[in-house]
C-alpha cells in the first residue's frame, strides 16, 4: 500500500474527539471536495510503499491502541480489507475516514467515519446514495459534514434525505475553517443549528489547537 504519511496526534472530529491516534494516510484520490485540506495526498504515488507489518514496527512505540486509516481516499485503494486486517489482528481499534464514494464489504474496522463529498465535482460523480446507504446498513458508522455557510445546510439535509433513517445522533456538523479564529466564529451559528436539529457538533481540534498545521 502507498502510503503518504503516518503521524501521531488526537482525533479532532467526530465521535472519538480527542482520543490519541495513529493515523496513517494512505495516497490517491479520485475527488475534488471543496473543502480538502489533503490535496497532497491526491496522486496515488505520492508517498512510499509499505507493507502492514513495516507500518506496525514503526507505530509500535506510540502509546495508543487507536488507529485511523484516512487519505486521500482509502476506499479506492485495493487491498483495503487485507490491509485493515492486520491491525486488527495486533489489536488496534480501527476507523476508517471516507468520503463513502465507493462501498468495500468485509473490513474489519470498528468505526466508518463518512464525510460525503458536497463540494465541486458533479453530483453524479462525488455523491454515492448506495455506496453510503450499504455503509451505514454494514458498519458502525457517522457521517460528517463541513459547514462553510448557513447555504450548505440546504445541501446536507438534501443528502441525508436520500440517505434516509439516518440516526440524527450520528450526524456531525464541523465549522469549515482554515484556522483558529475563523473556526471560533464559525462554531458559534453551527452549534446553534445542531441545537435546532439533534445534530452533533463535531470539534475539529487540529484546527483550534494547531492552527491547521500539517501531520497534527
Amino acid at each position: 500500500m502507498i502510503v503518504n504519511e503516518i503521524f501521531y496526534s488526537l482525533q479532532g472530529e467526530g465521535s472519538l474527539a480527542g482520543v490519541p491516534s495513529v493515523f496513517i494516510r494512505l495516497a490517491g484520490c479520485p475527488l475534488r471536495c471543496r473543502w480538502c485540506d489533503t490535496a497532497y495526498a491526491r496522486d496515488p504515488q505520492a508517498g512510499k510503499e509499505m507493507t502492514p507489518q513495516a507500518i506496525l514496527a514503526q507505530i509500535a512505540d506510540y502509546p495508543t491502541r487507536r488507529l485511523v486509516i484516512t487519505g486521500g481516499e482509502p476506499v479506492a485503494r485495493d487491498g483495503l480489507a487485507a490491509f485493515a486486517a492486520v491491525f486488527s489482528e495486533a489489536g488496534y481499534h480501527i476507523t476508517l475516514e471516507t468520503s463513502g464514494y465507493r462501498f468495500v464489504p468485509d473490513l474489519p474496522v470498528h468505526l466508518v467515519s463518512i464525510s460525503p463529498n458536497t463540494g465541486d465535482t458533479p453530483a453524479n460523480e462525488r455523491l454515492c446514495v448506495a455506496a453510503i446507504r450499504q455503509f451505514i446498513q454494514s458498519y458502525p458508522y457517522q457521517l460528517k459534514f463541513v459547514v462553510d455557510s448557513p447555504t450548505d445546510l440546504n445541501e446536507i439535509a438534501e443528502c441525508l434525505e436520500q440517505l434516509e433513517q439516518v440516526d440524527p445522533e450520528r450526524v456531525y456538523l464541523m465549522p469549515q475553517a482554515a484556522g483558529r479564529q475563523e473556526y471560533l466564529v464559525k462554531s458559534q451559528w453551527v452549534s446553534e443549528y445542531c441545537l435546532q436539529t439533534g445534530f452533533s457538533f463535531s470539534p475539529r481540534l487540529h484546527v483550534m489547537l494547531y492552527d491547521g498545521q500539517r501531520g497534527r
